[in-house]
């Protein structure tokens, strides 16, 4: 079997930037994040799902967090100076993205938007977050990751 090349994958090679590949099996349908983390014998506080939504100015902004977490929305929107986000809608991801539900990369959207992940990532030397396909994951440093998407760090979780 050919191993599968994302473009979230070819972004942090063309950037020359160290990161690892992980598949897991799937069915047609999108796995929740703490079932990834099982799935890749992972600790779920080390693998981050990517949430996208749209704030009080219409803007779309990124979110970043453990997979075990839910987003923070009042946290959100002060961590990039909004009156309030609220998420998209499912139908919308692929348009705001370029990615489905359940294989969102915070690498290679179609836009650059402003992305906040979590802080906890800080304290761990790689995390994982998606590959931009259902099935795959990329662990890199976070703050490697951060630079590449012009990413901040907040605490924006419960």
């Amino acid at each position: 079997m050919s191993e599968i090349k994302t473009n979230a994958m070819r972004i942090l090679e063309k950037q020359k930037i160290s990161y690892q590949t992980y598949e897991y099996e799937h069915g047609k349908e999108a796995v929740d994040g703490v079932t990834v983390a099982k799935l890749l014998h992972q600790n779920p506080e080390q693998v981050f799902k990517t949430l996208v939504t749209r704030g009080h100015s219409k803007n779309y902004f990124v979110f970043v967090i453990p997979v075990e977490h839910e987003l923070d929305l009042k946290k959100a929107a002060k961590a990039v100076k909004e009156k309030s986000v609220e998420m998209i809608h499912v139908s919308e991801i692929n348009a705001v993205t370029g990615y489905i539900r359940g294989g969102c990369s915070p690498i290679g959207m179609k836009k650059l938007y402003q992305t906040v992940i979590h802080e906890s990532a800080q304290a761990f030397p790689t995390i994982m977050v998606s590959a931009g396909k259902i099935g795959h994951q990329v662990e890199l440093s976070p703050q490697d990751l951060a630079n590449l998407i012009h990413a901040i760090f907040a605490d924006i979780i419960f």
